[in-house]
């Protein structure tokens, strides 16, 4: 049995054994949207936390976080999916808040607006004071 060190800020049920797949978690949203879009407005606070988000972010926004602020900022909550537990493939585990959000965007090669969904997968660390990032792409 694996155990896992939980760094976020919700901490009832982790999981237990690695490799079981997402482990959801009812009764979410675990984290006032409000409050996380006004932890992010100092982006110094966002932390990409897993590699396969730090690769996203490189890949859909340029390694720009100020582009992934903006998309959290822009939230509403009907956007939420649901609750899980996410691992950071490093034995740390977070219970994150998942939502999707649709928007207009002109694409750069062609100039044309296209429309763009977007999945972001975030928790509030333990101290309250850092949002890790888990997943954000297109």
């Amino acid at each position: 049995m694996v155990k896992f060190i939980v760094l976020s800020e919700y901490i009832t049920n982790p999981p237990q054994i690695s490799g079981e797949g997402r482990t959801k978690i009812l009764g979410g949203p675990l984290y006032g949207l409000a409050r996380v879009q006004a932890l992010v407005e100092d982006e110094a606070v966002l932390k990409a936390w897993t590699e396969k988000c730090r690769k996203d972010v490189r890949k859909w926004f340029d390694d720009d976080m100020h582009r992934v602020v903006e998309l959290i900022g822009s939230l509403k909550s009907s956007d939420y999916i649901d609750s899980e537990w996410c691992e950071n493939g490093a034995g740390a585990v977070a219970a994150c808040d998942a939502y999707s959000i649709k928007k207009f965007e002109t694409a750069p090669a062609t100039g044309q607006r296209i429309k763009m969904a977007y999945f972001l997968k975030f928790a509030v660390s333990k101290t309250g004071k850092v949002v890790l990032m888990v997943s954000c792409h297109g």
